[in-house]
């Protein structure tokens, strides 16, 4: 990983600061509404939080809107959704497929749990999935509501479901291995410019899902396979 400037750390900081304050007031009008929907229907739950591994591997309480069962890791595939899993709540579909579901995240940006680019923040159980040669090193960037690994994994869902592999397998052999090396092409390469860009392509793939522009403007990044 390369060693960054103090200012580089500090104008992420404050623009984190300032943009998810922002954004928090510009969705408003949309994030209140959509707290009254998600209280009157499913089992009666708005938020849903749950403990992740953030920057270096210490653990925080990551926010989400509710979209499934509450209990739902304790059922099935625990921590792993799949393709038309029967635990999504009614509202949880489209929520999960607009990533309207991560805008609470927002608060964990705003107080210094994530920063808005960064590699992704996993469940305990999933990130010993990764390969233990590079789990001290993910986390040396705070985590972050949109990342390479997010952008590249953005239908994880649908990749597990069309699998011939048990979920677990599929997880720990092939999505696990090349998340690590994703997040730490970031680490290697990140830069004001790099989580301007980033945000951009965010926002290009929830528009436009099938155009993987990123592959496009992120050249160098590395190969991997996904469950087959």
């Amino acid at each position: 990983m390369k060693l960054m400037k103090p200012t580089y750390y500090f104008i992420k900081r404050a623009a984190d600061i300032i943009l998810s304050g922002v954004a928090l007031l510009i969705f408003s009008p949309v994030l209140i509404p959509l707290m009254i929907i998600l209280r009157l229907t499913g089992e009666g739950h708005i938020f849903y939080t749950q403990k992740r591994v953030g920057f270096r591997n210490g653990e925080f309480e990551l926010i989400k809107f509710a979209t499934m069962l509450k209990n739902s890791p304790n059922i099935g595939t625990g921590t792993i959704t799949t393709k038309n899993d029967p635990r999504v709540l009614p509202m949880g579909n489209l929520l999960r497929k607009t990533k309207i579901n991560e805008l609470p995240q927002l608060i964990n940006i705003f107080r210094g749990d994530m920063s808005i680019v960064g590699p992704r923040p996993q469940t305990m159980e999933c990130f010993k999935m990764f390969p233990s040669d590079r789990r001290d090193r993910i986390y040396l960037s705070k985590p972050g509501l949109t990342g390479i690994g997010s952008i590249v994994f953005r239908n994880e869902e649908e990749i597990i479901g069309k699998s011939s592999k048990s979920y677990d397998e599929c997880y720990r052999d092939d999505i696990m291995p090349y998340k690590a090396d994703l997040e730490l092409w970031y680490l290697k390469n990140k830069s004001l410019w790099v989580d301007a860009v980033i945000i951009v392509i965010t926002a290009l793939e929830i528009l436009l899902p099938d155009t993987h522009i990123y592959k496009k403007i992120f050249v160098d990044l590395p190969l991997g396979k996904h469950c087959q």
